[in-house]
């Protein structure tokens, strides 16, 4: 990387690591949602929300719409971030604990990585794909030593979510280097808006609703920061840092939301989450040193 690139780099991995806070929240937020939602509520609802914020932003810049050539990339946004991961891991934590999703979660960053150099052609080094591949293994075995190595029906529908995710994140990252990155994600909740009002139709009559102030609050931080705002930096940060690179920063949110699920939503740390902090802050430090 030449010395000119290091300062965009940087900047990059600065608003990435906003990205990854802002989204360490999510899974909390969710389970918050769901005290006064159903599963298919929060996913429509929270779609419906973004998209009025974000079309008000667009209105209000006066945004043109993108060109015909970049409309693939963002329904592809808009099907892997804005009603696929959402959905699959509202459903999820039905029956898993925020700790353990978001652990399960932790494999995005290399299936985006992996996404990333099918949609791109960028090839990482050799240094890197060991980097990503450890911080994996430790995110696998950490799930499964807390599902005492039997994968749940909750584990399959965190996969489908963050291979759906992965697509949407590496699309949006290489989006973000033609147009700006609040535009990605506004055009992606806006493409998305006929399919979640019509989740939103379909749901709130058949699933109970009870309104609470932590149930409102889960919903709209769902809604404006990881539907939208989140995704502002984090795909920013992409475009500068470059979408393998940036991802790998997402290692550290599974055990960030170890500790929100903890002091917000009260659930055990598990003992062993330390020893595999300290294994990923290893692997992140790995990556980020790698040269692409």
């Amino acid at each position: 990387m030449n010395r000119g690139a290091r300062p965009r780099a940087h900047r990059g991995t600065l608003l990435a690591g906003l990205g990854v806070l802002a989204f360490s929240f999510s899974f909390p937020a969710t389970a918050w949602a769901l005290e006064g939602f159903g599963p298919w509520t929060v996913t429509g609802l929270r779609g419906v929300l973004a998209a009025v914020l974000a079309g008000t932003c667009l209105a209000v810049n006066r945004v043109r719409l993108p060109d015909r050539r970049h409309w693939a990339g963002i329904l592809t946004v808009a099907v892997g971030c804005v009603v696929g991961f959402p959905l699959l891991t509202t459903l999820a934590l039905r029956t898993s604990s925020t700790a353990h999703s978001a652990v399960v979660i932790g494999l995005l960053p290399l299936a985006t990585a992996t996404a990333s150099v099918v949609l791109t052609g960028v090839r990482p080094s050799r240094l890197f794909w060991w980097g990503a591949v450890a911080g994996a293994v430790a995110v696998v075995a950490f799930a499964l030593e807390q599902s005492h190595g039997r994968p749940t029906v909750a584990d399959a529908f965190l996969l489908g979510a963050l291979l759906l995710c992965a697509a949407g994140y590496a699309e949006g990252g290489r989006l973000s280097r033609h147009m700006p990155g609040w535009q990605v994600i506004a055009w992606g909740v806006v493409a998305a808006l006929p399919a979640t009002v019509l989740t939103l139709l379909v749901a709130v009559p058949s699933e109970p609703v009870h309104i609470t102030a932590k149930a409102v609050t889960g919903m709209l931080y769902v809604a404006a920061v990881s539907q939208f705002a989140g995704f502002v930096v984090w795909y920013r940060g992409m475009a500068l840092a470059g979408v393998a690179r940036a991802s790998q920063l997402q290692l550290a949110q599974p055990l960030v939301s170890l500790l929100w699920s903890a002091l917000l939503v009260g659930e055990r740390v598990p003992p062993v989450a330390p020893i595999a902090a300290a294994v990923v802050v290893l692997c992140i430090l790995t990556t980020q040193r790698a040269r692409e």
